[in-house]
This record gives C-alpha cells, structure tokens and sequence, in this order.
C-alpha cells in the first residue's frame, strides 16, 4: 500500500478498503461521536467509494469546477422560480450543444 495516499487516492477496492480500516483503527480509542458519525456515512456511501477507485470513473476537478459554475449561474438566473424540475433539465442540458 503506498504511504502518503489519500482515500480517494487509489486505484483497487482493496487497498481503499484497507486504508479506511487502519484510518479507523487508528482512530477508534478516541470515541469521538463525529468520528464515529463519519465513518459510519462512509461505511453506508461505500460502494460509490468502492466505484470511484476505478480509474476510469475518476473525473477531472477542473470538468467538475466548470460543472459546477454552470450550475450556479443556472441557479441564479431562476432565483424565484419554484419549478425544481425545469432547473433539473436546465442543468442536465446545460452541457448539450446548441441545436
């Protein structure tokens, strides 16, 4: 296992897995109640974790900053509108282009 990595870090289920298990091992003497809240969201959000180890589901930050740029700007042209499933479209089209 390489040192220095971070969780999202790998590229095998395993050595993610393994990784979070000493992290919490490691951790677990302090019984700290967000800690303990934390790695429990882990532990239920595993397989979307397990998902991104795979380097062909890794995303570029800088796709996900414009994304999520675009988003905002969508956002703040419909402030006051209160229809959710108009702005969903707009976002899941936002990135089409132009017909």
């Amino acid at each position: 296992m390489p040192e220095g990595h971070q969780l999202w870090d790998y590229e095998r289920e395993g050595w993610a897995r393994r990784f979070f298990e000493n992290w919490r091992a490691s951790l677990k003497w302090q019984r700290l109640e967000p800690y303990e809240k934390f790695a429990a969201m882990i532990d239920r959000h595993w397989d979307g974790i397990a998902a991104y180890c795979k380097p062909e589901n890794k995303v570029a930050l800088g796709f996900v900053e414009g994304l999520n740029n675009k988003i905002r700007v969508i956002q703040r042209r419909s402030y006051g509108l209160r229809d959710e499933e108009y702005l969903r479209l707009k976002v899941l089209t936002c990135m089409l282009d132009p017909i």
